[in-house]
C-alpha cells in the first residue's frame, strides 16, 4: 500500500514537470512564430507585409465594384507589390502608383487553343499581350487549354494546344516574357468563378505534361492553390514537386473561394512556406471573393497569413 503511494506521489511529481515543461515550451514557440493565424479575429486593421520571401499581388476582378485605382492604393499602402486581372487602361496609373502589373490577360479560358476554331484567335491575343507585357514591364502573360468540346480527341486537342503556344513563344522568348499556363478546377459549378466544368485542363499533372512538351522555359504553369486543392490535393507535394516548373502562383480559400481564414480546409501559413523554401520567391496573387463586411481588411488578412 505504502509502495503503491509512493509510486503514484512520484508518477504525479514527474507528469507536473512534464506538464510544466510542455507549457513553457509551447508558449516560447508561440512567441517565437511569426503572426500567421488564419483567424478572421487576429486580422489587424494596421497590418503592412514585413517580409520579402514572397512577393504579393492581388487579383483585381475580385474586389469589384470597387474602383480599380481605389483597390491599387490599398494594394500599395499594405505593402503589396503588384496587381493583375485590371482594365489595360489602368496600367499607367496603377504604375505611377509604385506597383507592379503582376500578369497580363490574354484569350480567356473559354477560347482555348485546345479546339481549332480557335487557333487564330488565341494566337493573336497571345501575340498582342506579349507585346503589351513588354511595354508595360510585366514579365509574364497568362493563357489556359480552353474547354473541352464534342467530338474532341484528347490527344489530338493536346497537340494544338502544344502547337499554338510554339508558335507564339519566339516572340514571348525574345522579349523575355514568360506564359504561364493556368490549372482551373472543372468540380465547382456553383459560380461561374468559382470553377469551369469542362475545362480541359483540369488536372495538375496533365498541365506540367504539357509544359514539358512545350520544353521551354519561357512556358511555365500557373499553380493556382484553390484548383489544385479541389481537383488534386497534397497541395505542398505538388508545389515541391513541381517546382521547377512553376511560373506564377494564385491563392483562395476552398471551398467558395473565399479569404484566407478558418471558414475554409488550406492551412495557407504552412503552404506558402513551403513555397518560399522550395526557392520560389516570385509573384502570389490573392484570388479570393471577399465575403467579409470590410475587403480591405480580408485583404489585409491574406497578407498577414501569407507573409513570409
Amino acid at each position: 500500500m505504502n509502495l503503491n503511494r509512493r509510486h503514484f506521489i512520484s508518477s504525479a511529481a514527474l507528469l507536473g514537470t512534464a506538464s510544466a515543461f510542455s507549457e513553457r515550451t509551447l508558449h516560447a514557440a508561440a512567441s517565437a512564430a511569426p503572426a500567421q493565424s488564419v483567424l478572421k479575429e487576429a486580422a489587424d486593421p494596421q497590418y503592412k507585409i514585413q517580409n520579402k520571401g514572397i512577393k504579393h499581388t492581388l487579383m483585381g476582378w475580385c474586389w469589384k465594384p470597387m474602383e480599380t485605382l481605389e483597390l491599387a492604393r490599398h494594394a500599395k499602402e499594405i505593402g503589396l507589390m503588384g496587381i493583375e486581372g485590371i482594365d489595360r487602361k489602368y496600367y499607367p496609373e496603377v504604375k505611377a502608383l509604385g506597383l507592379d502589373i503582376s500578369l497580363v490577360g490574354s484569350h480567356g479560358f473559354g477560347n482555348g487553343p485546345c479546339n481549332p476554331k480557335y487557333r487564330d484567335e488565341v494566337i493573336a491575343k497571345l501575340s498582342d499581350a506579349i507585346e503589351v507585357a513588354s511595354n508595360v514591364g510585366c514579365k509574364k502573360v497568362i493563357t489556359f487549354t480552353g474547354m473541352r468540346f464534342e467530338g474532341m480527341d484528347p490527344e489530338k486537342a493536346a497537340r494544338e494546344c502544344v502547337e499554338v503556344w510554339k508558335t507564339v513563344l519566339p516572340a514571348a522568348e525574345k522579349k523575355g516574357i514568360t506564359l504561364v499556363l493556368e490549372h482551373l478546377n472543372s468540380r465547382d459549378s456553383s459560380h461561374p468563378m468559382k470553377g469551369h466544368p469542362g475545362y480541359f485542363g483540369d488536372d495538375v499533372d496533365f498541365c506540367v505534361e504539357l509544359i514539358k512538351r512545350v520544353g521551354s522555359p519561357n512556358f511555365r504553369l500557373l499553380f493556382d492553390i484553390y484548383h489544385v486543392s479541389i481537383m488534386n490535393g497534397d497541395v505542398i507535394r505538388r508545389l515541391r514537386n513541381y517546382r521547377e516548373y512553376i511560373g506564377h502562383v494564385h491563392t483562395a480559400g476552398n471551398p467558395g473561394r473565399c479569404e484566407l481564414d478558418e471558414n475554409q480546409e488550406i492551412h495557407y501559413p504552412a503552404v506558402i512556406r513551403a513555397l518560399a523554401e522550395s526557392g520560389y520567391h516570385d509573384f502570389v496573387a490573392h484570388e479570393f471573393i471577399p465575403t467579409w463586411k470590410d475587403p480591405i481588411l480580408a485583404l489585409r488578412h491574406a497578407a498577414m497569413v501569407c507573409d513570409v
